[in-house]
């Protein structure tokens, strides 16, 4: 089947439980399926803009009111949507961030807050993560006063993501951000792999801005996503325009510099609200969703020469797994080498793992029933068993 000449229909997750690390929080809700179809015309939300042409005043849809749920949901005072968690960044990073100024990042922050940084001249310097990939309070405060030795003065942003995505280990975000503020550092939450699957609260956590991503984690089409902060800095993130130009004398009412004026125009918003309600209601059920990843994990650390690098007992449903004591020593002389693996779990209905990767591999459990963790527990289990790999009682 195909949706045109040449585009196949995608039917990876009707078809398969996927457990692609990247995938599985941002699969679209059946409202937000039908939303697509209804909004997918590129200025479809404007139909009822009015005075003062900006996203978050228009009221049918309901744009400002989500804005403000949005906001609430997260525990902030003012929410946007934006292209994508990255494009969060960029506002924060230009906002704040001069350039030789220097930025506090992690050794496993993701790569667009690196290029944040890099976009406006920033310097970055990194918050080393300790033993068994975390980071820490004590470890911030030892690189704050690095940089304050190094500069003479303190970093003018710290991020951090809640849960990293090379491990999906969660950091101690509230101690990080305790340790900034006494430096008056503003500190930027990066919750892609947070909001929308679990609780966020980030008043309680103590942060400046928390970043999210629709597509990621809010069953959202992509490109998608949300910046919010609290009251005082929303004037300096959300600053509306003051330019004039020096023709046509053209001013631009209320338009916010940061986000370029409006963001999300069409079906990315639409999709991302129509999902709303079941997100806001899914992350009551986070302690099912650990129960559901730790039983895949329990499975696969039975499997002799697997190993789980990501901190134990899990806290989250995304698993970075080292399997070249297992699997990978079964690639060496299979006849589909290391694609044996990919290929075995397709065939018993499991998808998502890269092709080829039998040595370190990430997968992520959320959003599966506990029947599926239980399948796709057996399932692993069935695989090394086959190849003669030894499992445990």
């Amino acid at each position: 089947m195909r949706c045109a000449e040449g585009i196949e229909v995608r039917d990876l997750d009707e078809c398969y439980i996927n457990i692609d690390p990247i995938q599985v929080g941002g699969r679209l809700t059946v409202d937000a399926m039908k939303a697509v179809i209804a909004y997918g015309d590129g200025y479809s939300v404007c139909d009822h803009c009015r005075k003062p042409f900006r996203l978050d005043h228009i009221k049918t849809p309901p744009i400002d009111r989500f804005h403000r749920e949005l906001a609430a949901f997260i525990g902030m005072e003012e929410a946007r949507v934006v292209p994508g968690a990255r494009r969060g960044f960029s506002a924060v990073t230009g906002t704040y961030v001069g350039k030789g100024d220097p930025v506090l990042l992690t050794t496993l922050s993701h790569y667009t807050e690196v290029l944040a940084v890099e976009s406006v001249g920033g310097v970055i310097r990194e918050i080393p993560a300790e033993l068994g990939h975390n980071i820490t309070a004590d470890a911030a405060a030892m690189t704050i006063e690095s940089v304050l030795r190094e500069f003479g003065r303190a970093p003018s942003l710290l991020m951090i993501d809640h849960i990293d995505y090379q491990y999906g280990n969660v950091h101690d975000v509230q101690g990080v951000a305790r340790v900034a503020h006494q430096y008056d550092i503003p500190v930027l939450y990066n919750g892609a792999y947070s909001v929308g699957i679990l609780p966020v609260d980030g008043r309680d956590l103590g942060v400046d801005f928390v970043v999210g991503s629709g597509h990621k984690s809010m069953a959202a089409p992509a490109p998608s996503g949300v910046l919010a902060t609290s009251k005082e800095r929303s004037t300096e993130l959300f600053r509306t325009t003051t330019a004039k130009t020096d023709l046509s004398l053209r001013t631009f009412g209320i338009k916010e510099v940061m986000l370029l004026g409006c963001t999300l125009m069409g079906v990315t918003l639409i999709g991302m609200m129509a999902s709303f309600p079941a997100v806001r209601e899914r992350v009551g059920h986070w302690d099912e969703e650990i129960a559901n990843g730790r039983r895949v994990v329990e499975a696969l650390q039975r499997i002799e020469g697997t190993k789980v690098v990501s901190e134990l007992p899990r806290k989250h449903t995304l698993t970075r797994i080292d399997t070249s004591g297992s699997f990978d020593r079964v690639a060496k002389t299979h006849k589909k080498r290391g694609f044996f693996l990919s290929s075995a779990l397709k065939e018993l209905g499991i998808a998502g793992t890269i092709p080829g990767a039998t040595k370190v591999w990430k997968f992520n459990t959320y959003g599966m029933t506990s029947r599926q963790a239980e399948y796709t527990a057996n399932a692993f289990l069935a695989i090394a068993e086959e190849n003669k790999i030894p499992v445990s009682s």
